[in-house]
């Protein structure tokens, strides 16, 4: 089982695009639709491939979910495999011919898909939001191939922390942490403001800010966040305060459209108003690369998906300092 792609190789030079609000899209195909008709193509960010393999055999489970297909065994560590056309919707024209290893959220799995078009490296902003209930929230967002405004080369980016909760419930579970005030860690009237891009990890975060009794405002990308806190800035000037006053934490995603989490964050601590504010990345990109690089950028801590004891301990200790 030759692995095709490798996404180790080059992972200093892939982190560093980070720094310029950039990052590489995997393109692949998962077939036309159930008359056999169109062939669109989707995207995952490289940095949750593992790598890339030509399809292996796969071992059946018995009384295994729908979309699972089985496990295939991976240099000794055995791994599910998941049906991806099938979950979306599609019929692959020449069978499942590859696949997709990643690792994300503290988990590794495998998509089986069609096929695999090439790596291309985007800025964010040629990223934007999918429209809520888009392919029943797999779709996360919608990237332009090309810069244009009006390019009509569209990529469809997947959910994939969604599309493996619905899956298999058990692989992620509720952010719902042990009943704590930590209100009296706030200023009266200031408040948690949250950037996420996923519906699921929405859910999860609100679950765990409300058991924490914290207020807070959920935004779906690092453009939405920026703006809000630059609202909540103005109006504390406004009103003779400082932004601390309205804005105790900034608790953000790093992939985003329009703005990723690293770029918010530089942003926020290049900021002589706002540099003061806490920043907690939390993200389903794990790994040494990434949490060095978060350091960099002064984000005051980096927790897991999704890890909810970690995330609310991070949180805690950065509104005790």
């Amino acid at each position: 089982m030759a692995s095709t792609y490798n996404v180790q190789q080059e992972i200093d030079e892939r982190t560093n695009l980070t720094s310029t609000n950039k990052f590489e899209l995997l393109l692949f195909r998962l077939g036309g639709d159930q008359r056999g008709e169109r062939n669109e193509l989707f995207g995952i960010n490289v940095f949750k491939i593992r790598e890339i393999v030509a399809m292996p055999p796969v071992t059946a489970i018995a009384g295994a979910q729908q979309h699972m297909m089985g496990v295939v065994n991976i240099r000794g560590q055995v791994i599910p495999v998941i049906d991806l056309p099938s979950v979306v919707g599609c019929v692959p024209k020449s069978g499942l011919n590859i696949m997709l290893v990643t690792e994300f959220a503290r988990s590794v799995q495998a998509f089986a898909v069609e096929a695999v078009e090439d790596i291309v490296r985007l800025d964010w902003n040629q990223v934007l939001p999918a429209e809520g209930g888009v392919a029943n929230g797999m779709v996360t967002s919608i990237a332009r191939l090309d810069s244009e405004l009006d390019s009509p080369r569209l990529v469809q980016v997947l959910d994939v922390e969604t599309i493996l909760r619905r899956i298999s419930p058990d692989s992620v579970a509720n952010l719902e942490v042990e009943e704590v005030n930590a209100r009296s860690l706030l200023k009266p009237g200031s408040l948690i403001l949250a950037a996420d891009d996923s519906a699921i990890a929405r859910t999860l975060i609100e679950q765990g800010l409300q058991s924490m009794n914290l207020p807070f405002v959920m935004t779906k990308s690092g453009k939405e966040a920026w703006e809000r806190l630059n609202q909540f800035a103005k109006d504390a000037d406004n009103e003779g305060k400082p932004v601390s006053d309205k804005v105790a934490l900034v608790l953000t995603d790093l992939e985003m459209p329009e703005m990723d989490g690293f770029t918010l964050t530089r942003m926020i601590k290049q900021n002589q108003h706002l540099a003061k504010i806490p920043v907690v990345i939390h993200s389903s990109l794990t790994g040494t690369a990434n949490e060095a690089h978060v350091q960099s950028v002064g984000a005051d801590a980096y927790v897991a998906k999704f890890a909810a004891e970690e995330l609310s301990a991070a949180i805690q200790k950065a509104l005790s300092k």
